[in-house]
């Protein structure tokens, strides 16, 4: 019987507690959810344990970034940690990505209320990147969100990159839009979604919490490590 490889969560690392404290409690709930796989947590920078570290105590492992966007730290740092590693037994998965709208509408609902408000307007708030396509990406399922759901209008914002989340919002209300929420694209919090939080309270318009260790993300987490295990069996037969 062959053993299951370690699944290791790794993340960005924060100089902000709240993130790692956020990322361990993540990683709880999916050791609770599937106790039958191995599951460590790491991180890239400013937080411990570091992906080298932990990939140093292992011969083989399925890498998950704990990631949205497949922007910088995922092209370059994740992989370049493990081909640092030396160990050609670490797969890598895909990054969470879109699939994180449940959590995120979860989050929504939760301090906007029912969803099926044609008054309603969203701004999908992310921390931003220079990778124009990890933007997009957030902008996009802003777009399906309101033909979705029938709102006045949705938006994404960034911490980082424009628009901003004050924008946004002005441009919602411009639209029409009666009531304002803000769900934030976002793993855990820290400081630029704290800037986030703190630009939708000025414009008077709620704020969803980061997605955290919602239940759905750590199912995703684990659907991660499952398709890239089952990739790497097709491909080793194949091969």
């Amino acid at each position: 019987m062959t053993t299951a490889p370690p699944l290791v969560g790794v993340a960005h690392g924060s100089r902000d507690p709240r993130s790692a404290a956020t990322v361990a409690e993540l990683m709880d709930v999916v050791r609770a959810r599937h106790p039958e796989l191995d599951v460590r947590t790491a991180f890239l920078d400013l937080s411990a344990p570091r992906l080298r570290d932990v990939l140093g105590g292992v011969t083989s492992a399925v890498v998950v970034p704990l990631l949205l966007g497949h922007a910088y730290h995922a092209r370059v740092d994740v992989p370049g940690e493990v081909a640092r590693s030396g160990r050609p037994g670490v797969l890598v998965t895909d990054v969470l990505g879109p699939a994180v709208e449940a959590a995120a509408l979860d989050r929504l609902a939760a301090v906007a209320g029912p969803l099926d408000d044609p008054a309603l307007g969203v701004v999908l708030a992310g921390v931003g990147s220079s990778h124009a396509p990890a933007n997009a990406v957030v902008a996009a399922a802003a777009a399906e969100w309101r033909d979705r759901f029938g709102w006045a209008g949705a938006r994404a914002a960034f911490a980082t990159a424009e628009p901003s989340v004050t924008d946004a919002i002005a441009q919602l209300r411009a639209a029409g839009a009666r009531r304002i929420a803000v769900a934030q694209w976002v793993l855990a919090p820290g400081l630029l979604p704290d800037r986030i939080a703190r630009a939708a309270a000025a414009a008077g318009a709620v704020v969803g919490e980061p997605l955290g260790a919602h239940p759905a993300v750590a199912d995703l987490v684990v659907a991660r490590y499952r398709e890239t295990l089952a990739r790497e069996r097709v491909r080793w037969r194949a091969g």
